[in-house]
């Protein structure tokens, strides 16, 4: 029926204001919207004010913010369009000054950080969250730029491990810590999980991203990437797969405005074997979760926080509540 395919982009919009929305023919019924078949009239109509009223104004809010991060970041985009310059040196090679002995192993310091851009981004989106990290102590942080040409995923996971272990190989690190923005964290997570990256990611910290996919925008099928992040995707089905002894801590923040996320849960990783905690955050959007301060915090937490011992552990945790940033 051609007016219930038109309404299905919306559906879970509607169905989030009107859960006792009857079905419509030819469309499916979401889990964590129940509907009632049974029941032919009118949605509660007494209710649906409150309902309207306490979730635009939110819905206002974040989409505003959004629009304000988005204007920012296209100012921003040039600088960040070619990769950022390397250092050149490891410091605890440089070797003692002369006429003195060896100098003492430092203590343990944080792993780098790499930060991962989602699709047809680039670096320029993390500039505040680079100075969050920078005045929590995290000097090392570095970026990686992938091609918006890029058509698969496991080829960007693949340029991730070598860009990972160049940075290792640089710093004398064995880990390094990934935080990932959308599309960014899938990649990540591929690399982690299916090219054994496990041994050099300590923390994966994922904001806004599709772990199971995502229905929105159907017209942007036509891009592979785009294709690859659908629910049912070969590659989603592959990172269903089992993964025993995975050995990397996952943190996803997902959004419950993120008009990129349908449904919404879908940016949370549910793996029983993943060492994986999911935090809500309630009043932001998609393009917010990357700069927000808020949110920044919670990601210093999670990577100085120790990692759980096992995936039932992980999921126990307090951190597997919420954060409220509005």
């Amino acid at each position: 029926m051609k007016v219930s395919r038109a309404l299905q982009p919306i559906l879970p919009l509607c169905q989030r204001l009107l859960p006792d929305m009857p079905s419509l023919p030819g469309l499916p019924v979401f889990p964590s919207f129940p509907s009632f078949p049974s029941f032919p009239g009118l949605p509660n109509l007494p209710s649906l004010p409150s309902r309207l009223a306490g979730f635009s104004v939110a819905l206002l809010k974040a989409t505003a913010l959004d629009l304000a991060i988005l204007a920012g970041h296209l100012l921003l985009y040039p600088s960040g369009m070619a990769q950022e310059r390397r250092c050149q040196v490891r410091p605890e090679l440089a070797g003692p000054p002369s006429g003195e002995g060896p100098t003492p192993l430092p203590a343990p310091a944080a792993p780098p950080v790499v930060l991962l851009h989602g699709f047809i981004d680039n670096r320029s989106v993390f500039v505040l969250l680079r100075r969050s990290l920078a005045q929590d102590g995290r000097h090392r942080v570095e970026s990686l730029n992938y091609s918006p040409m890029t058509c698969d995923i496991r080829t960007a996971a693949e340029l991730l491990g070598r860009h990972i272990e160049e940075i290792c190989e640089r710093t004398g690190c064995e880990q390094v810590d990934v935080v990932g923005h959308s599309l960014g964290g899938l990649i990540a997570r591929y690399y982690v999980q299916r090219l054994a990256g496990d041994a050099r990611v300590r923390t994966l910290v994922t904001l806004g991203t599709p772990h199971s996919g995502t229905r929105v925008a159907p017209l942007a099928n036509a891009h592979p990437i785009v294709r690859q992040m659908r629910p049912g995707s070969e590659l989603i089905e592959e990172l269903s797969r089992p993964a025993p002894g995975c050995r990397t801590h996952f943190v996803s923040f997902w959004s419950d405005l993120d008009h990129l996320m349908d449904p919404l849960e879908s940016a949370c990783v549910d793996h029983p074997d993943l060492l994986a905690q999911n935090v809500r955050v309630t009043g932001i959007g998609h393009l917010a979760l990357p700069v927000h301060p808020a949110v920044a915090t919670g990601i210093r937490q999670a990577l100085d926080t120790e990692r759980p011992a096992t995936a039932a552990e992980a999921r126990t945790t307090p951190r597997s509540g919420g954060l409220t940033v509005a």
